[in-house]
C-alpha cells in the first residue's frame, strides 16, 4: 500500500507506535499531502518543520479561531471544545486569533513567567522526591499511574490553587477531554456529560471563590483581567479551564513516560546524563522532540494560498503534523538518534509563533528535575512488559507502563 494512501486521521494507526515511516515518507515524496475524509471535506497534512513554522506564523491566512474550525482534526465549531456549547463566548485562547489571543493569552503569562518558575523550582523537586520515597524499596511499578501522571497533576493543582486532595479530579477530567477517540478513557455521553457538568460546576465555584478571596493563581489572574482591567468572561473562563487542565497534564505526563521509553532506548545517551547532570537542560528539550506529546495542531485557510506547489484553498483544514517535523532531516542530523547533547533548531513539540505553549519552560523544568531525581535512584530502569498507548491521533498518551526500577 502506498504510504500516501493511508489516512493519517485514523487513531488505530497510533495504537501501537507512531507511523514514523508513513511520515518520513510524505517528508521525503508529499510535504504536502492532500488526505480525504470518509465523513468530511478532507485535510492536508504538512510534515515539514520549515513549512510548519511559516504557517504558524501566519494567522492572518492559517487560522486557529473556533469559528473556523479550531484547532483539531475534527471541527470545534460542530462538536465543540467541551461540550459545552458552539458559540464563541466559551471559546479558549488556543481557539482564538491575534489580537484576541494576545490579550487573553497575557492575562496568564505572569503564571509561567521565570520569577514564577524559580519560586516553584524547589517545590517542584520535593514533590519528586516525596513520589519518588513512595516507591521504597520496590522492584517495580505501574510507571503512568504511581509516578508519572502524579507530578504534573501535583504542579497544575498548585498553579490553580486548589487542594491537592482534588488532583486526581483534574487528571480524570483530562482523559475524558482528551481520549475522546480510545474506547477505555472515552466514557458513553450520559457518563461523559456527567464529567462536563462536575468540571463546569468545580470551576465555576472556584471562580466565585477568587472573586471574593483574590490570589496569585491562574484563575485570579483571569478574574483580574489584562493591563486595562478588563476581566475575562465567566463563559470563557470555563473553556480556559479545560485548556489549563488538559494541556497542564497531558504533555508533561506523557513526555515522562515517553522519556523513560526513549532513554531505556538509549543506554548510552541515559548514561551520558548520569555522569554529567549539566545535560539534563538539553536532554528535556530531546525528550520533547523525540517523543512529540502533542502530535498535531490545526489551522484553517481563510484565503486561497499556494504551498510547495499545491493550492490551498479558504475553507481548507490544514494540519500541521509536530510529530513528522521533529523528524525532519534537513532540520536535524540523525533525527532518529536520541541525543542528550542535542543543540540544533528548535523542537516544535510545543509549537510554535503566538501558539507557542505558555507552559513550555514549566514542563521543560518538571522534565529535567524529575529525570535528575529519578535517575539518580534509578539509572537503569525500564519498561518490563506491555506498554498500552493510548488511541488517538492527537495525543501519544501511554495509559498503562510496567516498569522495572532495580
Amino acid at each position: 500500500m502506498n504510504p500516501g494512501d493511508v489516512d493519517l486521521r485514523n487513531p488505530d494507526l497510533y495504537v501501537s507506535k507512531v507511523p514514523h515511516e508513513i511520515f518520513t515518507w510524505l517528508r521525503r515524496e508529499d510535504p504536502v499531502h492532500w488526505n480525504p475524509e470518509a465523513d468530511g471535506r478532507g485535510f492536508w497534512s504538512i510534515t515539514k518543520y520549515g513549512d510548519i513554522v511559516a504557517i504558524s506564523k501566519n494567522p492572518q491566512v492559517f487560522s486557529s479561531a473556533r469559528k473556523h474550525g479550531g484547532h483539531r482534526i475534527y471541527d470545534e465549531n460542530i462538536v465543540g471544545t467541551a461540550g459545552m456549547g458552539v458559540d464563541e463566548t466559551d471559546a479558549p485562547f488556543i481557539s482564538m486569533d491575534p489580537p484576541e489571543h494576545n490579550r487573553y493569552r497575557r492575562m496568564v503569562s505572569p503564571g509561567f513567567g521565570p520569577s514564577r518558575l524559580k519560586a516553584l523550582e524547589e517545590q517542584i523537586r520535593d514533590r519528586v522526591c516525596n513520589i519518588l520515597d513512595r516507591l521504597g524499596e520496590r522492584k517495580e511499578c505501574e510507571f503512568v499511574s504511581e509516578v508519572a501522571a502524579e507530578l504534573p497533576v501535583q504542579v497544575l493543582a498548585e498553579l490553580l490553587g486548589i487542594p491537592q486532595a482534588d488532583r486526581m479530579k483534574l487528571f480524570e477530567w483530562s482523559n475524558s477531554m482528551i481520549a475522546e477517540d480510545d474506547p477505555e478513557l472515552r466514557k458513553g455521553p450520559e457518563e461523559t456529560a456527567a464529567d462536563v457538568r462536575a468540571m463546569i460546576e468545580y470551576s465555576g465555584r472556584l471562580w466565585e471563590e477568587r472573586v471574593a478571596h483574590p490570589g496569585s493563581d491562574l484563575i485570579s489572574m483571569l478574574i483580574r483581567g489584562d493591563a486595562e482591567g478588563e476581566p475575562m468572561s465567566k463563559e470563557r473562563y470555563l473553556g480556559t479551564f479545560i485548556l489549563l487542565v488538559a494541556a497542564g497534564n497531558e504533555t508533561t505526563r506523557n513526555s515522562i513516560s515517553g522519556g523513560l521509553i526513549t532513554l531505556s532506548e538509549f543506554p548510552a545517551q541515559r548514561r551520558k546524563l548520569v555522569e554529567n547532570p549539566a545535560l539534563y537542560a538539553t536532554a528535556a528539550a530531546e525528550i520533547v522532540r523525540y517523543v512529540s506529546p502533542v502530535m498535531h495542531m490545526r489551522r484553517t485557510a481563510t484565503a486561497d494560498s499556494e504551498l510547495r506547489g499545491k493550492n490551498i484553498r479558504a475553507g481548507d483544514k490544514v494540519i500541521m503534523w509536530y510529530v513528522s517535523a521533529n523528524r525532519d532531516e534537513e532540520i536535524f542530523s540523525n533525527p532518529f538518534n536520541f541525543e542528550v547533547t542535542r543543540a540544533e533548531a528548535s523542537q516544535l513539540g510545543f509549537g510554535v509563533g503566538q501558539h507557542f505553549c505558555l507552559g513550555a519552560r514549566l514542563a521543560e523544568l518538571q522534565l529535567r528535575i524529575f529525570f535528575s531525581e529519578f535517575l539518580r535512584r534509578y539509572p537503569k530502569a525500564e519498561p518490563n512488559g506491555p506498554i498500552r498507548r493510548m488511541r488517538s491521533n492527537f495525543v501519544a498518551g501511554i495509559k498503562e507502563m510496567p516498569v522495572r526500577l532495580r
